[in-house]
């Protein structure tokens, strides 16, 4: 909708300007998070959930966003385990209520944490597997494959060198220090 378009927002439009800020905001936020490699829809409910002065139920989630109740709370479900959003309770009350984690730091420093941190750890890992083998090629090669090889431990080094630089830049930012580019020598220059 368009700035206009908005202004002229008639009082028989079926939605509220508000409303429709905020789905437009969740909408942005479902396409960031799609981009991070998590489902859209955890994005769009967190977003709700964040925008949101007061805990929402499964049903009002599903009827804000327009989706099954089964989709939100697969959703749900794994932004709690995530600790993006938790499970509260409202006395008298039988039903869940969910509510965003509204330290958005927190919440990226936890992802860094929890999945960045491991993917450039097994990462490591590898590069180091891939050495050895090499190593142990390169002993029973010679000529040109001997040659190959020595080329190929050169290049994985580097990896290695690019991981554990990627390993100390994610530390630095699960920890909240400031980061000194100069503290992050790349694999190029430790040649």
């Amino acid at each position: 909708m368009s700035t206009a378009a908005a202004k002229q927002q008639e009082p028989s439009d079926s939605r509220p300007l508000w409303r429709e800020a905020e789905l437009r905001a969740a909408d942005a936020m479902g396409r960031l998070m799609e981009f991070w490699g998590f489902r859209r829809h955890m994005g769009r409910l967190w977003t709700i959930l964040y925008l949101s002065p007061e805990p929402m139920t499964t049903a009002e989630l599903s009827e804000t966003l327009r989706l099954s109740s089964s989709a939100v709370s697969l959703s749900l479900g794994e932004l709690v385990r995530w600790g993006a959003v938790r499970k509260t309770w409202r006395p008298g009350e039988r039903k869940d209520f969910y509510q965003a984690e509204s330290n958005v730091w927190k919440l990226l420093r936890r992802v860094y944490e929890r999945r960045e941190l491991t993917l450039v750890r097994e990462a490591s890992d590898a590069f180091v597997e891939a050495q050895r083998f090499l190593d142990e090629a390169r002993d029973q090669l010679s000529g040109p494959d001997r040659k190959r090889v020595d080329y190929m431990r050169k290049r994985v080094a580097r990896l290695s060198t690019l991981t554990r630089t990627g390993e100390r830049l994610i530390r630095l930012l699960i920890a909240g220090r400031t980061l000194n580019p100069a503290d992050l020598s790349s694999a190029e220059e430790e040649e």
